[in-house]
């Protein structure tokens, strides 16, 4: 699974798993912090919320744009510089007043447009170390590992946001509202970490961060393309970039729809071995025990397979322990803990996933990026089929809240989403890696930045439109909302798929 990827791949992928890390910490508070500390309504705190994600994935047309011209290596730098001065001024407790909400903005401001520097530019320098013909066939399987990473840094910020606050609050005595100022902390804290990393290690990928206009100044051969061949690949790209809108769109009610049925209609009280879904602790070990399988069926050493064999020992020793202690009580769930299950599911999923696809490509048959793209979406739709048909027969939104007054209401078991989670997972590691290792291969090399940044932009719109499924949330049937969703996934899957002759020629 790690055998034969040039070094280069995993020292920009844990650079980017510290700074998604911060990100992530940082972002699982964020909204809360603006309603406590500054007084906020849902409303005005929501509106700040959703124009600062707006700008992080709208601001990687801009770094894109510079890196083409200025190198992607020194964007990268640049925007994890600026990242800490938006998190520096974030994590330093200036109280509620003016002051306080002019630097908090100034730190919305600075924290995207370093993001709009780093995360795009990364993500070209991971695609250009596979330029070369020696990795060529590995660029599927690199975005797979590399978006793994990812969300090995999501996986686990929501639980460090929440035992920082914790410990400042009770080591401390901090208040509550400057115990939010350490979570931030963190996230300045894990970027001096994966700066640290690019560094110590960026003689692996040095000779990626450069644009093709420095390469081509330097006197050594760029790839050249006609007009033509120019607009062919552009065209393809916004093809693509059109679907996934509507992917996230429908990916990204997991913040929306899907946890406002989390919180009303998913049985609150969770008991017997269900319970153990729900603490972070079980599913580490499951992914331990994932990656060790991995590594005592692959690895030739014998110490390697007595180390790996260990793991899972161990990891299995924990389950067993956790099995035995179960609370007869049960657990009460909260809305938001179903958000571990999409990030914990990836990095659990990513080698079954490269495993399958390395199979299929020794014997010639592995799907093509575009392919892999239109079946993501085709797995989208299955996802919200089981939402709508787990869903006949429940009250509207509106009627349940009247309901849970009168002492009457409708509830599902916890597996329903649990289960929606784990098939829009299968349908985001079809899509969302592969969409991004496809930009970088049918990029023209001239516009590599600006088309990786038309890449956010397309997610930015998606989730612009993620609000259309609140819109619908109140009198209309539960598996109608469901429905719109479904139609959604499928017409992009049909418009790929129609598509899918000039997509596939683009890469040629």
């Amino acid at each position: 699974m790690f055998e034969n990827q040039p070094k280069g791949l995993f020292a920009l992928a844990l650079a980017n798993t510290g700074e998604r890390f911060g990100y992530y910490t940082m972002l699982a508070v964020f909204i809360l912090f603006l309603k406590a500390n500054f007084g906020l309504d849902a409303a005005t705190a929501g509106q700040i919320y959703s124009i600062f994600l707006a700008l992080v994935y709208f601001l990687p047309l801009v770094g894109g744009i510079l890196a083409d011209k200025i190198g992607y290596g020194k964007c990268v730098t640049i925007g994890i510089m600026v990242m800490f001065a938006g998190y520096v001024l974030l994590a330093v407790p200036l109280g509620a007043g003016g002051t306080a909400m002019g630097a908090m903005i100034a730190a919305l401001v600075l924290i995207s447009f370093g993001t709009g520097l780093f995360k795009g530019n990364l993500q070209v320098m991971v695609g250009n170390l596979y330029d070369d013909p020696k990795y060529a066939d590995k660029r599927d399987a690199a975005f797979s590992l590399f978006y793994m990473a990812i969300n090995i840094g999501a996986m686990f910020a929501p639980t460090a946001a929440v035992k920082i606050m914790e410990w400042a609050q009770t080591s401390l005595g901090v208040s509550v509202n400057d115990s939010y100022h350490f979570a931030f902390m963190v996230a300045c804290a894990s970027l001096v970490l994966s700066i640290a990393i690019y560094y110590a290690c960026r003689p692996w990928f040095k000779h990626v961060e450069n644009s093709a206009k420095q390469v081509a100044a330097t006197g050594a051969k760029v790839e050249e393309l006609t007009p033509e061949q120019t607009k062919k690949r552009i065209v393809a790209l916004c093809m693509v970039f059109a679907v996934v809108i509507f992917f996230w769109m429908a990916f990204h009610q997991n913040g929306n729809t899907l946890t406002l049925f989390a919180a009303e209609f998913v049985q609150p009280l969770c008991t017997g071995v269900q319970t153990m879904a729900f603490d972070i602790i079980n599913l580490v070990m499951i992914v331990v025990m994932v990656y060790a399988g991995f590594s005592l069926v692959q690895s030739k050493e014998l110490k390697t397979k007595l180390i790996s064999g260990s793991a899972i020992a161990a990891a299995l020793g924990v389950l067993a322990y956790k099995y035995l202690h179960i609370s007869p009580n049960g657990i009460t769930l909260s809305a938001p803990i179903f958000q571990q299950f999409n990030p914990f599911y990836v990095v659990a999923l990513t080698p079954f996933s490269m495993a399958l696809f390395g199979a299929l490509a020794k014997k010639g048959k592995e799907p093509s990026a575009p392919r892999k793209i239109a079946l993501g979406m085709v797995v989208a739709t299955i996802a919200y089929i089981v939402m709508a048909v787990a869903c006949i027969g429940l009250l509207t939104p509106n009627a349940q809240e009247l309901a849970r007054v009168t002492g009457d209401p409708t509830f599902v078991n916890a597996n329903v989403l649990i289960y929606t989670y784990l098939i829009l997972t299968f349908a985001e590691l079809l899509l969302s890696p592969m969409g991004i290792s496809f930009v970088t291969k049918v990029a023209p090399p001239k516009y590599k930045g600006m088309m990786m940044g038309g890449w956010f932009v397309a997610t930015a719109i998606g989730n612009y439109l993620v609000s259309i499924g609140s819109n619908l949330w109140g009198d209309m049937p539960l598996w109608g909302v469901w429905s719109v969703f479904v139609a959604v996934c499928a017409i992009a899957a049909i418009f790929m798929f129609a598509m899918m002759k000039k997509l596939e020629d683009a890469t040629k």
